[in-house]
């Protein structure tokens, strides 16, 4: 009726979606399918193109749980390439930008820009340029150019790295509000100088147990034979990733009843193997697991492992620290102890973090828990208590709604003499 307010309009800008069966796309089409719940007018425009195979192509428009799909046109060129990489985010850049063009009547709200691909958020400057009215959001999953420089491909001082971050330094002005993983992200954005409202929203994980699933005897023998404790690493292990630590405390409780094993897909998969050696009889490798069978695989183990290396703190938060707390499952994590995941271990009390300095402690805190099935027990429904308070689909995606609506709210008045 007339007088009555439309609702609120949002625009989500991430290279890939549903049907899309990436980690950080399913991510994104949760988080539009919640947002549309909740009463919001919500538009998604991710690529035309696979993920995985970029052959593969969908139609540009469609309707999807209550989100109008746009997907933007885009040539076939390699995402796996680095010239294909920077050519496509050049290309959706482009194209998101236009979003500043759109009549008064159908620019969104508020515009959501994720990070895939590389430098979307330079998209926050050209749209804040062209509609100053559009409220700008930045889901900051991971950092770039940070995240090559940990991985040595690219010099902190070197000329393209200072230009990027000259261009990024105005981008990140131009945001209302950055949504960061963890505290030691937000240290490395506040770098940029930005003003923009900061909040800590994690990823969920995508798999959430209605109860603390226990170990099947037929999966936990496969993995772990007769084990008293079991510790599983399960996903991918890239060159952000660690193991000295985690394999030194293997050692360390070689003869105590306590199992590690990896099943691990990634481009440092294969260093790790030739890292343990024939006397680390307490150490094996499976086969990386199916989505269909992850439940049970997950639920196989008494403690998961997660790890980063110290140069990649801040610019990357391994999504399986929340994975493991919603299947009900303490983390030993081996990374920096200013970490995100390391802050939220100890805070929480949701496991413990593994350096150097720390092996032999470790070791006699797990013996312990080998020892007692009621302490390991009652730590594992705590886990599961903490995710469901704390992170949460539901508890994220109701921060989300309460950000952006308290932003739609706070947006310049329309002008009554246009």
């Amino acid at each position: 009726m007339p007088g009555e307010p439309r609702p609120a309009r949002v625009t989500v800008l991430y290279h890939y979606f549903h049907p899309d069966d990436v980690v950080s796309a399913r991510h994104l089409s949760d988080f539009c399918e919640d947002l549309a719940a909740r009463g919001w007018l919500v538009e998604a425009m991710p690529c035309n193109r696979g993920c995985r195979d970029d052959r593969k192509t969908y139609p540009l428009r469609e309707r999807w749980r209550g989100v109008d799909i746009r997907r933007v046109w885009r040539p076939r060129f390699r995402q796996s390439s680095g010239i294909g990489r920077i050519v496509n985010a050049l290309w959706m850049i482009v194209a998101w930008s236009a979003v500043g063009l759109r009549r008064r009547d159908r620019r969104p709200d508020v515009l959501v820009v994720g990070t895939d691909p590389v430098l979307s958020v330079l998209t926050a400057k050209v749209v804040k340029a062209l509609s100053g009215r559009v409220r700008v959001v930045h889901w900051a999953f991971d950092l770039y150019p940070e995240a090559p420089v940990a991985d040595h491909l690219l010099r902190a001082d070197s000329t393209f790295v200072r230009f990027l971050r000259r261009l990024l330094r105005r981008a990140y002005a131009a945001c209302d509000l950055i949504a960061d993983l963890g505290p030691c992200m937000r240290a490395r954005l506040s770098d940029y100088g930005h003003r923009a409202r900061t909040v800590t929203l994690a990823p969920w994980a995508l798999s959430e147990p209605a109860t603390n699933d226990r170990p099947d005897p037929g999966v936990r023998a496969k993995l772990f034979g007769d084990a008293r404790l079991a510790i599983l690493y399960s996903g991918n292990f890239g060159r952000a990733h660690s193991y000295a630590d985690v394999l030194a405390l293997a050692r360390r409780l070689r003869d105590g009843g306590v199992h590690f094993c990896f099943a691990a897909r990634g481009n440092r998969a294969d260093e790790l193997r030739e890292a343990v050696r024939p006397d680390d009889v307490n150490v094996s490798f499976a086969e990386f697991t199916p989505e269909a069978e992850l439940p049970r695989h997950l639920a196989a183990a008494d403690v998961h492992v997660a790890s980063l290396r110290p140069e990649w703190t801040g610019v990357v938060v391994p999504s399986k620290f929340f994975g493991s707390l919603a299947a009900g499952r303490p983390v030993l994590f081996a990374g920096a102890a200013d970490s995100a995941i390391a802050l939220w271990i100890r805070k929480y009390g949701v496991g413990w973090v593994l350096g150097a300095n720390n092996v032999e402690a470790t070791a006699v805190e797990f013996l312990q828990l080998a020892e007692s099935r009621s302490d390991l027990l009652r730590l594992q429904d705590h886990c599961q208590a903490v995710y469901r308070e704390h992170f949460s689909r539901r508890c994220i995606m109701d921060a989300w709604d309460r950000e952006l609506r308290t932003l739609v709210r706070r947006r310049p008045a329309l002008r009554t003499d246009a």
